[in-house]
């Protein structure tokens, strides 16, 4: 009995700090949590573009050659799957069309664009990929971060009760 409210304990403190603040979690990027997200720029879009109007639109900054962002990516392309009425997932890369075009290796099953100059990344000053940001569709970020950090992960889980908590 004491084990399992332990862990209904720790369930629940996941869920409700799902993301109100950073509690103190590292981030690699100006803070705009709670904040309305900035304009989405890209330069083109390797996919076609997404109608974004009424849903949560998850951005994540990535790149081909960075692990971490390749990890992620079948996360991402469940989230995408399960919750497709809810949600928009946007991969952002500053590589070359060519360079995205080309990468399969896991092939991305949501949405993706290029800004090689970076013109969102620049403007909340993103110095670590991958780095994700959750906007509402009320255009509220709701969660950023490093989705892979221990203790701080975007799970689906997390993203689940996000997309409950905020929905219009």
């Amino acid at each position: 009995m004491k084990k399992s409210l332990t862990f209904l304990l720790l369930l629940l403190s996941t869920v409700v700090f799902a993301q109100e603040s950073n509690n103190g979690k590292k981030l690699w990027a100006k803070s705009i949590l709670n904040e309305k997200a900035p304009e989405l720029v890209v330069e083109k879009w390797i996919s076609k573009q997404p109608d974004t109007r009424g849903k949560f639109v998850l951005i994540d900054f990535w790149a081909t050659w960075c692990g971490p962002c390749r990890a992620y990516i079948p996360t991402l392309n469940d989230v995408q799957a399960k919750y497709a009425d809810k949600i928009v997932i946007i991969g952002v890369s500053d590589e070359s069309a060519e360079k995205v075009e080309a990468f399969n290796n896991p092939k991305i099953n949501y949405f993706e664009a290029i800004d090689t100059k970076g013109t969102v990344k620049n403007s909340i000053q993103v110095k670590g990929i991958p780095h994700a940001i959750l906007i509402d569709p009320n255009g509220i970020v709701r969660w950023e971060g490093f989705p892979l950090l221990d203790g701080a992960q975007l799970t689906e889980e997390i993203v689940k009760a996000l997309l409950e908590k905020y929905k219009i």
